[in-house]
C-alpha cells in the first residue's frame, strides 16, 4: 500500500486514481497527520501531492521532518516536491511560473525515470519552483524554464518532479508512476476492475425500502447514477427533470427517450423556465449564479419529494471533477462552486445519495457500459446542470440566452456535418460579454463577442483544445454572425487546462 499525503492538489486524488489503474492500494492522509498515519499503516511508499499554496505561506500546510526517518521511499509532486527541498535544506522561490503543456528533456534516464523518450510533454501547473537542491539530490530533468523539474536523491530513495505525472495528458506519466510502485516501492501490481455490482448492492444497503428522487438531465452522469439506483431499488426510483430552459434543445425528449425506453420508471418533468429566469435576473458574479442555480434546483426536488411521503434520498450525478473543483479538500482551493456541490444549501433535507462521487468520467462511463447502457448513451457530449447560464457570461437575459442558444445549436451543426462531432468530448458557444466593431450593411455594429470551444479529454481533469480545421471553423464563424442578431465576431478558445477550466465561468 502507498500513502498520499494530500495538500488539497487539484489531482491529487488523480494520483490515487491512477495508482488503482495499475492494481495499487492506496491511503490518503492530512498532512498533520502523515508521521501517526505512516506508524499505523506502514506504507510501502509515500506520495506527497501537489497543492495551492506556497510553501513559505504562515499557514502553509507542512509535514513533519520525521517522515523522511522511516525509511521509505518518497516521491514529491510539485508542492510535495518543493516541501521536501525546503525541509531538506534547498530553497523555493518565485519563479518560471508554468501552466499547461510543456517540454521535459530527460538528461539522466535512469530509475522511475527509465522512460521510452528522452522528450515528453508533461503538465505543469506552479508558480513556485526548487532553485537550490538539497545536499544529496541531483537533477535528472529540466524544462525550458525550470532546472530541476525531476530530481533524485543519491543515495536514499527520494524523488521529486515539479510536473503532475498523474495528470492524462503527461507523457509517460502513468509509467513513471509504475516504476515508483513496482520498482522502488515492491508494490504487486493488481489491477482493479469497476464493478457496477458491488455499487448496486451498497445502494440498496444503503437506501433500503426508501424512495429516490434523482436529479435527470439526460447528460450520461445523471443517466449512470439514475440507471445503478434504478437495478437496486426499481420502482421505488422516481426520476426528476427540471425543463429549466438552460439545456441544450430537445434534451426532454433524450430525457424521456432514456426514463421509458431504457429505464422504466415514474419520470417527473417539472416546467421551471420562467422560474430559473426570475431567480437569475440581474445576476453577474459566476459563484452567485451557479449557488442561484443549485439552491432553485434543491428547492424543485424538496416540493416533489414532499409529494411523496416515502422520499428519503436526493440522488444527484456528482462526480469527482465536480467534487475537487469545489474544495473537495481539506487544503484544495475553491475554483468554481458546482451546482451540485458547493451549490447545495445547508437546509437540504433529504440524504444526499451519489453512486458517481468517488469516479472521474471516463470511469463514469465504463461503469455505465459495465451496467448495460448502450454506447449512445455512455458515450454523448457532457452538458452541466446550470447550463447556458454559465455559457454567458454577466446576466442571462431572455436575448441572450436565445443568442446563445442559436450559437451553439450552429456550432454542434456544423462539427456534426464535419463528422467531428462524435470525435471531440464536448463543444459549445460562449457569449462572452466583450463587445467589438463590425460592419454590417456598409454601417458600423458595435456587437458582442462569441467564442466557440471544443475540448477533448478523458476525465476533466487535464484538457487540450481540439484542432478543428479552418474551414470548419469558417462555417461556424459565418453562420454566428450572420444567424445570431447583435453579434460582431467569433473567437475560438485554444487553451487547454490548466490553466483554463471547461467553462468560461
Amino acid at each position: 500500500m502507498l500513502l498520499i499525503i494530500d495538500f488539497g492538489g487539484q489531482t491529487a486524488h488523480l494520483i490515487g486514481r491512477r495508482l488503482r489503474q495499475l492494481g495499487v492500494k492506496t491511503e490518503y492522509a492530512d498532512p498533520d497527520e502523515a508521521v501517526s498515519k505512516i506508524n499505523t499503516l506502514n506504507p510501502n511508499g509515500l506520495i506527497l501531492s501537489g497543492g495551492p499554496a506556497s510553501v513559505y505561506e504562515p499557514n502553509a500546510p507542512h509535514v513533519s521532518k520525521d517522515i523522511f526517518k522511516a525509511n521509505i521511499p518518497i516521491l514529491g509532486i510539485c508542492y510535495g516536491w518543493q516541501l521536501m527541498a525546503k525541509l531538506l535544506g534547498g530553497e523555493v522561490r518565485s519563479a518560471a511560473k508554468e501552466y499547461g503543456s510543456e517540454e521535459l528533456v530527460l538528461e539522466n534516464q535512469t530509475g522511475i525515470f527509465s522512460l521510452p523518450e528522452k522528450k515528453c510533454s508533461v503538465i505543469m501547473s506552479h508558480g513556485d519552483t526548487v532553485t537550490k537542491l538539497p545536499q544529496g539530490f541531483t537533477p535528472v530533468a529540466h524544462t525550458r524554464s525550470v532546472k530541476f523539474a525531476a530530481v533524485t536523491h543519491s543515495s536514499n530513495p527520494w524523488f521529486g518532479v515539479q510536473f503532475h505525472p498523474e495528470a492524462d495528458h503527461t507523457e509517460y506519466g502513468l509509467e513513471l508512476l509504475r516504476l515508483f510502485a513496482q520498482t522502488v516501492c515492491q508494490e504487486t501490481l493488481q489491477p482493479l476492475v469497476l464493478n457496477p455490482e458491488q455499487i448496486i448492492s451498497d445502494i440498496t444497503a444503503q437506501v433500503g425500502n426508501k424512495k429516490v428522487i434523482c436529479a435527470v438531465s439526460g447528460g450520461v452522469d445523471s443517466t449512470v447514477a439514475a440507471f445503478l439506483i434504478g437495478k437496486a431499488i426499481g420502482k421505488n426510483l422516481i426520476p426528476v427533470y427540471v425543463e429549466s430552459g438552460l439545456m441544450r434543445p430537445e434534451t426532454d425528449k433524450r430525457v424521456r427517450y432514456i426514463f421509458t425506453k431504457l429505464i422504466s420508471a415514474n419520470l417527473t418533468i417539472v416546467p421551471a423556465r420562467e422560474r430559473f429566469l426570475r431567480a437569475l435576473k440581474g445576476v453577474i458574479d459566476p459563484e452567485a449564479k451557479r449557488k442561484i442555480i443549485g439552491k432553485l434546483y434543491v428547492d424543485i426536488f424538496q416540493e416533489t419529494a414532499a409529494k411523496h411521503p416515502e422520499v428519503a434520498f436526493l440522488a444527484q450525478g456528482t462526480i469527482y471533477s465536480d467534487v475537487i473543483e469545489s474544495k473537495g479538500s481539506k487544503h484544495a482551493s475553491r475554483i468554481k462552486s458546482h451546482h451540485n456541490v458547493g451549490g447545495l444549501p445547508k437546509s437540504l433535507k433529504l440524504t444526499l445519495l451519489e453512486p458517481n462521487r468517488n469516479y472521474y468520467k471516463d470511469e463514469v462511463r465504463e461503469i455505465g457500459r459495465r451496467s448495460g447502457l448502450p454506447e449512445e448513451i455512455v458515450m454523448q457530449q457532457p452538458w452541466p446542470g446550470p447550463g447556458h447560464a454559465i455559457n454567458i457570461i454577466g446576466e442571462v437575459t431572455e436575448k441572450r440566452l436565445e443568442q446563445v442558444i442559436t450559437a451553439d445549436t450552429i456550432m454542434v451543426e456544423e462539427m456534426q456535418h464535419a463528422g467531428l462531432y462524435e470525435t471531440v468530448f464536448e463543444c459549445f458557444a460562449v457569449m462572452t460579454g466583450a463587445f467589438s466593431t463590425a460592419v454590417k450593411g456598409d454601417g458600423r455594429a458595435f456587437a458582442e463577442v462569441v467564442a466557440v470551444r471544443s475540448i477533448n479529454t478523458n476525465d476533466l481533469m487535464t484538457v487540450e483544445w481540439t484542432k478543428i480545421p479552418y474551414e470548419v471553423l469558417q462555417k461556424i464563424s459565418s453562420r454566428i454572425v450572420n444567424e445570431v442578431p447583435d453579434v460582431s465576431r467569433v473567437v475560438y478558445d485554444i487553451t487547454g487546462k490548466p490553466p483554463a477550466t471547461v467553462r468560461w465561468e
